[in-house]
C-alpha cells in the first residue's frame, strides 16, 4: 500500500504565480537560467538555480550559493510573495499543452515506500548530480521541485479529482511556451480520506521522470533521521513532495538519437551493415516518424529512411532489451557504430521528442553524420521494466509538458 500525504503547502501569492512558476532546474544551462532570469526577475530559478545571483567565475556549488537560495526563499515567505497554508490539503494540478490536458495530484510521498520499492525506478542516478540538490534541499530546508509519480488509474482518486475540478481554480494561468496551467485546493477531509484510502489501495507507485531529486530528498529525509534519533516517522522530512499522474492521462515523446560519425565506414557501406538486422526504405516525403514498435527513421545523407528491425529482434520478451532504444544501441548504435556506452560517449546526442524532427535535420547539417527517430517508449513498457526491477537504457522517455517548480514547496520542519 502506497502512503500519499496531504502537506502544509508554502505556495505562491495567487497573482504572482504565473511569474514565480518555472520549469526544472535541470532544463537549463547556466547562461540560459541568467537569461530567463532577466525576462522573468520573480522566476523561481533565483532559488532553483542561486548561482545566477553571482559572477560566473563563482562555483555552481559553492555553500554561499545554497546559502543564497535558503535567503531567497525565505524572503519571500516573509515578504509576502509566498504564503504557508493553515492545513494540510492536497491540490489538484492539471497541465495542458496543444489542447491535450493531463491531471495530477500534488501530495507528499514516503521516504520508506521509496526505500521498500513501493516507489519503483527505472533510472541509474549519479552521485554529483544527487549532491547538488541534497545540499540545495537540506540547506533551504525545503523541497521545492517536484517528483513526477505515476500510478495506475484508480476510481476513488479520480472522481475526488473530477469533482475538485468543478470548483474555481486556486490558479489558472498560461506561461510563456503556451502551456495551460490550473490548481485546486483539496481541503475537505471526506475528500482527503478519499484519497488516503484509494492511493492505501495502490501496490506500486512509479517514478516517471526526477530520479535524482526523489533520491536526492530520501537521502535529505535519511540525514535528518540520523540527526533525530527519536523521531517518529511524522515528521516533515520523513515524505517528499510528488505530483503523482494516473497512467491512463501521460504521454511520452520519443529521445532521438544523433551520432557524429559513421565509425569509418562510407554511407553505403553502412547502409549495407543496416540492412543485416533492419529492412530499409527510403522515405522520399519528408521526415519519418515511426508509427509502430520497432520502427526507425533514419536521416543520412539529406535523405530519409524508414527501418524495421527483423522478426527475430522483435522476438524478445525481455522488458529491457524489447525496448526500442535498446534495439536501435544493441543491434546498431553498438555493433555498427561502435557506441559503447551511451552513457559517456561523446560522438552521440540525445535529443528530445518536443523540438520535432526537423532539428535531426538541422543537427545532421551542423554537427552530426546521422539521426535516428525513435517511436515513444510506452507507459506499460516503464511500468514492466520498473516491475522486473530493472533499469531502462539512458534517455529512454521525454515527457512533456514539464512540471513548474516554485508552485508547491514543502518545508521540512
Amino acid at each position: 500500500m502506497a502512503n500519499v500525504k496531504p502537506f502544509r503547502c508554502i505556495r505562491p501569492a495567487q497573482d504572482l504565480a504565473s511569474r514565480i512558476a518555472a520549469l526544472p532546474y535541470d532544463v537549463y544551462n547556466r547562461a540560459e537560467a541568467k537569461q530567463e532570469i532577466i525576462r522573468e526577475p520573480l522566476s523561481f530559478l533565483r532559488i532553483d538555480r542561486a548561482e545566477t545571483n553571482f559572477a560566473d567565475e563563482v562555483d555552481t556549488y559553492d555553500t554561499k550559493v545554497y546559502e543564497k537560495a535558503r535567503d531567497l526563499l525565505n524572503g519571500m515567505i516573509e515578504d509576502g510573495s509566498f504564503v504557508t497554508e493553515d492545513m494540510e490539503s492536497y491540490y489538484v494540478y492539471e497541465l495542458v499543452m496543444e489542447g491535450r490536458s493531463q491531471t495530477g495530484l500534488v501530495a507528499c510521498a514516503s521516504i520508506d515506500d521509496y526505500l521498500n520499492n513501493v516507489i519503483k525506478k527505472h533510472e541509474k542516478t549519479r552521485e554529483d548530480k544527487e549532491i547538488d540538490r541534497i545540499r540545495h534541499v537540506d540547506i533551504c530546508n525545503a523541497q521545492t521541485g517536484p517528483i513526477f509519480l505515476a500510478y495506475r488509474s484508480h476510481k476513488t482518486i479520480n472522481d475526488v479529482i473530477e469533482k475538485t475540478k468543478k470548483e474555481a481554480p486556486l490558479y489558472n494561468f498560461t506561461s510563456a511556451d503556451g502551456i495551460g496551467h490550473h490548481v485546486w485546493r483539496i481541503s475537505d477531509e471526506k475528500h482527503i480520506e478519499a484519497i488516503k484510502n484509494g492511493f492505501s489501495e495502490i501496490q506500486d507507485i512509479y517514478i516517471a521522470d526526477g530520479h535524482h531529486r526523489s533520491a536526492s530528498a530520501v537521502k535529505v529525509g535519511l540525514k535528518r533521521r540520523d540527526e533525530n534519533p527519536g523521531y517518529t516517522g511524522e515528521e516533515e522530512f520523513n515524505s517528499f513532495l510528488s505530483v503523482l499522474f494516473p497512467h491512463d492521462q501521460l504521454k511520452i515523446l520519443p529521445y532521438n538519437r544523433a551520432v557524429k560519425d559513421l565509425n569509418g565506414y562510407s554511407s553505403q557501406e553502412f547502409i549495407e551493415k543496416v540492412k543485416l538486422g533492419f529492412d530499409i526504405q527510403k522515405h522520399e516525403d519528408g521526415p519519418y516518424e515511426p508509427k509502430k514498435k520497432g520502427e526507425f527513421g533514419m536521416f543520412l545523407d539529406g535523405s530519409w529512411y524508414c527501418l524495421k528491425a527483423n522478426k527475430e529482434i522483435l522476438n524478445n520478451n525481455d522488458p529491457v532489451k524489447s525496448l526500442d532504444v535498446s534495439i536501435l544501441q544493441d543491434y546498431l548504435l553498438e555493433p555498427i557504430l561502435g557506441i559503447g556506452d551511451p552513457r559517456t560517449d561523446n560522438r552521440i546526442d540525445f535529443i528530445g521528442g518536443i523540438r520535432g524532427l526537423k532539428e535531426l535535420e538541422d543537427r545532421v547539417s551542423r554537427d552530426m553524420e546521422v539521426a535516428f527517430s525513435m517511436y515513444p517508449t510506452s507507459i506499460d513498457e516503464l511500468f514492466e521494466v520498473s516491475d522486473a526491477d530493472k533499469l531502462m537504457p539512458p534517455k529512454s522517455t521525454w515527457f512533456e509538458p514539464k512540471l513548474r517548480s516554485g508552485l508547491f514547496i514543502h518545508s521540512l520542519s
